[in-house]
């Protein structure tokens, strides 16, 4: 099923996101009142422009005979100057907030990805990648265009409005009254279209999320899809998650294209205004034909830029949006802290045990129920039971990537909480039925978590894992370089890399999650006999669902919804004739 994408309200606390991202923008503060001071200078030298335009207007209306050249040249150089200057101030500025921009996206972008890496695996198990990668690109890319374009925009238009105003009224305060009775219309408006506008941009946001977070599980599945020849299908689901991706941008963009246009009659109706009340005033002598042309070039000014801001104040709300999107990230809480009394787990000998462990991943539903466990030092674990009983959820805890509900788990006789998270995790290697590679040479991945380590660890750590001789045949050995998750291998080679990788991991304890579920049945034979050399007096948990290959194991821990139903040797438990010995022999029938 497509995701469904719902339609997101208004930020609900505008003005904390505004005062969040000004807290941004204030580690830049020095820059930016750079670029303010050349927008101040900027708007004033423009400003000038049609004063000194009327000016010359009034020179060159002196009449016949008497029109002084040389002082309507004088004007219309001076206005000249200005507007140049101005224009290659608006340049400074413009590549400035370019610069500045950027900065801003780099330190967001890291913040977030920061962020990321202290939150919780909860997280990611309940948000898309997808919709996780669009707040990170996305999002901050519309809040930082925002931020390059629309401050310094909002900055040269209220100086222009404030000073063409001022000017307005120094020319003929009567011109002025028609100004200040289309304000508060250009106003009134601009609230209204705010309430209209900005929750259709908060969907917009939350529909491409949508859309990129279909995207990737898609891509990721392309193989499955085209195996079940369900291409068709997948296609009238992207239409589905496509048309309403759309249909939220059309919205949007509806309602703000029509504020420009809107703003711009509100404004012409004021020029024409100014016409018919000007034409008047100069019949009667109130003002000359250069105020006129100096207050019309002013009007334009004024309400130029209220447009402006009625088009900007679009951007903005998209950017709230976007930026709200962000900040929720920001402010997802984090794993919990270390307790302050916290210690560093060292000198691992491996003695874990389970004590009246009980665990939910919701409120009110709980998963494990009462679990017993005890694996001495260099004992070989082995987890097993149908889908759902909770086998993975054990590891999860064990790893504290969840806390227990109840009871305790202990290492070396410490509990788990009163050692610091890193060290506890840099105790285990782990391997994954989700094989995870990166973009790089066969040696780094192996050598991952390990720093320093030499060619002939990384060889003999493949050579125990059986993936050694695949290496050797590649045209440039361990300096191959894989592609982007492992594109260029096997599913299979992927995860004897992984376990090659934690068999060259320092550490005292090793959990594999179905890790050999990719490879043939000989092979994991061969791997978990040269594990077991090689893991000597390191305690291991292992999950798998090929009871065959854990009939090694010094003890065998079944788990059925939840619970431990049965614990024992293999041959212990076949005695038993229970529920392990049902699975075992279902298995061979």
């Amino acid at each position: 099923m497509p995701p469904t994408i719902s339609v997101m309200k208004k930020p609900k606390d505008a003005k904390g996101t505004l005062h969040r991202l000004v807290d941004y923008l204030a580690d830049y503060r020095w820059p930016l009142l750079g670029v303010a001071a050349l927008s101040v200078t900027a708007n004033v030298l423009a400003l000038l422009g049609p004063s000194l335009a009327g000016s010359a207007i009034n020179e060159a209306a002196a009449g016949a005979g008497q029109v002084n050249f040389e002082r309507v040249f004088y004007f219309a150089k001076w206005m000249l100057v200005c507007y140049v200057a101005s224009s290659l101030l608006t340049i400074a500025i413009n590549v400035s907030m370019m610069y500045i921009s950027r900065w801003i996206a780099r330190k967001m972008r890291k913040d977030v990805f920061d962020k990321l890496m202290r939150i919780p695996v909860g997280y990611f198990d309940r948000n898309q990648a997808g919709d996780i990668i669009s707040r990170v690109s996305y999002d901050i890319d519309v809040v930082c265009t925002c931020i390059s374009t629309d401050v310094v925009s909002i900055l040269t238009s209220t100086v222009t409005v404030i000073g063409s105003f001022c000017m307005m009224l120094y020319i003929s305060p009567a011109l002025s009254v028609v100004v200040i009775v289309t304000i508060p219309v250009s106003v009134a408006y601009t609230v209204y279209m705010r309430g209209k506008t900005q929750p259709r941009y908060s969907r917009r946001s939350a529909s491409y999320g949508a859309m990129n977070g279909f995207v990737e599980e898609m891509f990721s599945g392309q193989k499955t899809i085209q195996a079940y020849a369900y291409e068709e299908q997948v296609r009238d689901n992207f239409a589905g998650v496509n048309a309403d991706a759309a249909d939220a941008y059309y919205q949007a963009d509806y309602y703000g294209t029509t504020i420009g246009p809107t703003m711009g009659s509100i404004n012409n109706l004021s020029l024409s205004l100014i016409a018919m009340l000007g034409a008047v005033l100069y019949m009667t002598g109130g003002v000359s034909l250069g105020q006129i042309s100096s207050f019309v070039l002013y009007s334009r000014k004024f309400s130029g830029p209220i447009n402006e801001i009625a088009n900007i104040i679009n951007e903005l709300f998209s950017a709230l949006s976007a930026a709200e999107r962000v900040f929720r990230l920001l402010d997802e809480a984090e794993e919990t802290a270390d307790r302050e009394t916290a210690r560093e787990l060292t000198d691992v000998r491996g003695d874990v045990a389970l004590e009246h462990v009980s665990f939910g991943y919701d409120p009110g539903r709980t998963i494990l129920h009462d679990v017993n466990l005890q694996a001495d030092a260099g004992k070989l674990i082995a987890i097993v039971g149908p889908t759902g009983a909770g086998k993975t959820t054990i590891i999860n805890l064990l790893m504290r990537f969840y806390d227990v509900d109840g009871g305790k788990i202990t290492v070396d006789g410490g509990e788990i909480r009163d050692y610091t998270r890193s060290s506890l995790r840099g105790a285990y290697a782990m391997v994954l039925q989700d094989t995870w590679v990166f973009h790089g040479t066969i040696f780094d991945n192996i050598a991952y978590g390990k720093e320093g380590a030499t060619q002939e660890e990384v060889e003999a750590a493949a050579r125990a894992a059986h993936i050694h001789p695949f290496i050797m045949r590649l045209p440039q050995g361990y300096q191959t370089v894989i592609s982007e998750d492992g594109g260029n291998i096997s599913k299979g080679q992927k995860q004897l890399l992984t376990i090659a990788r934690a068999m060259l991991y320092d550490c005292k304890m090793l959990i594999l999650d179905e890790a050999t579920s990719n490879v043939d049945t000989s092979t994991e034979r061969e791997i978990q006999a040269a594990m077991r050399q090689l893991m000597r007096d390191k305690t291991c948990f292992v999950i798998a669902h090929r009871l065959s290959t854990i009939q090694n194991a010094d003890q065998i821990l079944v788990v059925n919804h939840g619970d431990v139903v049965e614990q024992g040797t293999h041959e212990s438990l076949m005695r038993q004739g229970g529920f392990y010995c049902r699975l075992y022999n279902a298995q061979f029938e």
